[in-house]
Order: structure tokens, then C-alpha cells, then sequence
């Protein structure tokens, strides 16, 4: 069992990290594109994408409405999937313009287990992403479970794989406050985490800050 709560947890990422300004966008809107563009690639893929679709102008619901579809995959090539991803997208702008006049505020502006469940019924939206459009576009309380979230859960021991997805999100939503604030800190945090110390392969966890947390019989306590 862990010894300290979530907070404290989070208490020494901040510590050790400090604030990391996530999501890395310039509006609502390419948030939502970024999220869709990220399944399955890195960072650095979406931002080439996005750059791809800010300069032949069609960065909005408007644009990415009226591109041909094949166009629109040619220009998101580098984040991978683009065919489907060009669905994705099409299926997005489709849900925002028919049910919201593209307005971001009317959409998010309503209870947040509606607005999730109504992204929930769009093409290519899962868990995941439906939870990073609501806390970084929406600045909505959903907290985002990923792999790198049940990585470090998951040697915690907090976490068994076998959990689903929800049951994962209700962990946390159910043992930290509500705030959308705290949420987008905590998952930018627990992906710092995995890329500078709980990695895939060889941790460091000799340098982990959240070690001394970690109960008897945990991997992380296991490792020399």
C-alpha cells in the first residue's frame, strides 16, 4: 500500500518540477485538434501537423470542414494514421458545427458528465482524448489517465492493469478535489515523471521524488 495520499504525491512532483504550463496550444480549437492529432505519436509529430494546417489556413471548425478530406490528410501526414486521423478530424468539426454553431463556449457551458458523454459519441474520440479536450480546451475537472499514468500508478501499486479505464479516472477524481486546475498540473507532472525517471525501461528510481511514498512490496521499492 502507498504510504502518502494523491496530494502528496503531488506536492513532490510540483517540488521537484514545478509548474508546466500545459496544454501547448494557442486557442480552444487547437487544443481539440491536438488531441485528436496525438493518438498514437509524439509531440513533436502534432506540432509539425498543426504548423501544416495553420499555414494553408484552414487551423478552425470552419476550415477543416470545407478541406477535401484527402487534402486534409496530406497535410497531417506527420502525425501518423493521417487517413483515419482525417475522419477524426472531419468528425469533430461535423459535432461542433451541427450541434454548437462552432462555438466552444455553448459546448463546454453545460454539466460535465453530458458535455463527456456527447464526446464520447464522436467518430475516433475514446476516454482519453474526450478527457484532454474537456480539462485543456474546456478547462473542465476530467482528469486524463494515460499510459504514463498507469505506468507509474501501476508500480505503485495503485493501479492494477486489470482496472479499466474509468475505474482509473473515478481513482483519482475521487481522492483529489475537483479542480481542473490541479488536473492539468498533476497529469503534466506525471508525464515529467515517466519521461525523466519512470521510463519504460531502466528507471531511475533511485532519483524518483515520490520513492519515499512508495509501500513494502511495491516495484518501486523492489528496485536497488
Amino acid at each position: 500500500m502507498l504510504t502518502g495520499s494523491l496530494v502528496e504525491i503531488y506536492d513532490l512532483l510540483y517540488e521537484r518540477f514545478g509548474p508546466q504550463r500545459w496544454w501547448p496550444a494557442k486557442t480552444q480549437f487547437e487544443v481539440i485538434v491536438g488531441a485528436i492529432l496525438t493518438q498514437s505519436t509524439s509531440w513533436r509529430n502534432v506540432e509539425k501537423a498543426i504548423s501544416n494546417l495553420e499555414n494553408a489556413g484552414v487551423l478552425s471548425v470552419e476550415g477543416i470542414l470545407k478541406i477535401d478530406i484527402h487534402e486534409l490528410a496530406e497535410l497531417i501526414c506527420p502525425s501518423g494514421y493521417y487517413n483515419m486521423k482525417a475522419r477524426k478530424l472531419k468528425a469533430i468539426v461535423s459535432f461542433l458545427s451541427e450541434g454548437f454553431g462552432s462555438d466552444l463556449d455553448t459546448l463546454f457551458d453545460r454539466p460535465l458528465d453530458e458535455v463527456r458523454r456527447d464526446l464520447l459519441g464522436v467518430y475516433g474520440v475514446g476516454p482519453e482524448t474526450a478527457d484532454s479536450i474537456l480539462l485543456y480546451a474546456g478547462g473542465r475537472p476530467s482528469f486524463v489517465v494515460d499510459a504514463y499514468t498507469r505506468r507509474i500508478f501501476g508500480r505503485l501499486g495503485l493501479l492494477p492493469p486489470e482496472l479499466s479505464y474509468e475505474q482509473a479516472r473515478s481513482f483519482f477524481m475521487e481522492n483529489l478535489p475537483s479542480s481542473a486546475r490541479l488536473y492539468n498540473e498533476y497529469h503534466a507532472l506525471i508525464v515529467r515523471l515517466a519521461k525523466e525517471n519512470c521510463t519504460s525501461r531502466n528507471p531511475k528510481c533511485d532519483l524518483c521524488p515520490i520513492r519515499p511514498l512508495a509501500g513494502e512490496g511495491s516495484f518501486c521499492r523492489n528496485r536497488a
